[in-house]
């Protein structure tokens, strides 16, 4: 199955019809009826497909693989009814990016200059070696390094929360535009800091693709920050925030984020 494009850019592996590789020990190939392979079978029809009409199908065909759960392997299979219903109640990734791109289209011009934003599975496919090197090469295409503000959301352990970089493009040494990153998350008693190592892998991963000079040490001495932001109330809201977090942290971040006043934004 080739590449599903997001905009520029690619959203899947284009390995993924192909060599079916299992997603938290789950085989793709037992999961026909998601976006992704609707639209790849409409391709392979030569079909073309609108923007507005991969939108629709995002939101009437959405993928769970960021939510699969694995068990032995003499026995794998989805959870029960219960817990597919729970997962549908939740704001799924195809959901999630047909809400964030009408959100980002709103934005007048010179916020969408100031920042740039990744797919929201690439950190969960990120942290499956198998797939690390292709999706590092497709955040490079990004140019991250040349924006001020760059929003990654995050689906991990079926929850939503929202990392931002801040002024990577920056010397590590600058006392007025700091690199740092942000982390948002709407429910902070499930410890948003158990995140971290792979945050600091995948930061210093970014900036080693990206041939930066700095080193791992400098790396991973860049400021790691966990604001107060307001909570959910129950568990089905994460993404909704996240989109809420966005749209917040975009109309009002300035030109030149400070970390002493954080979080003014919110």
């Amino acid at each position: 199955m080739g590449k599903e494009k997001h905009g520029d850019d690619a959203s899947m592996p284009a390995e993924i019809g192909s060599s079916d590789p299992a997603y938290n020990g789950y085989p793709i190939s037992k999961h026909r009826s998601c976006w992704i392979h609707v639209v790849g079978y409409l391709r392979g029809c030569r079909k073309k497909i609108s923007k507005q009409e991969l939108c629709d199908i995002k939101l009437t065909a959405p993928c769970f693989l960021d939510s699969i759960q694995s068990r032995a392997r003499s026995n794998r299979r989805f959870k029960s009814k219960n817990s597919i219903f729970k997962l549908k109640n939740k704001l799924d990734s195809g959901s999630f990016e047909c809400y964030l791109r009408t959100i980002w289209s709103r934005f007048p011009e010179d916020k969408q200059t100031l920042f740039t934003y990744l797919d929201c599975q690439w950190f969960a496919w990120y942290r499956k070696a198998y797939y690390r090197k292709k999706f590092l090469s497709w955040i490079k295409r990004k140019e991250i390094f040349s924006k001020t503000y760059v929003l990654v959301p995050i689906v991990c352990w079926d929850h939503w929360s929202l990392l931002i970089f801040c002024h990577f493009g920056e010397s590590l040494q600058s006392k007025t535009r700091t690199p740092c990153v942000l982390l948002l998350d709407s429910l902070q008693m499930s410890d948003p800091m158990r995140l971290e190592p792979d945050i600091r892998k995948f930061m210093f991963d970014i900036y080693k693709t990206e041939g930066r000079p700095e080193n791992k040490q400098t790396i991973y001495g860049i400021p790691l920050l966990v604001p107060k932001v307001p909570q959910q109330r129950n568990g089905k809201e994460c993404g909704n925030f996240v989109l809420y977090f966005i749209k917040l942290f975009v109309e009002s971040a300035p030109g030149n984020f400070s970390i002493e006043d954080y979080p003014y934004f919110m």
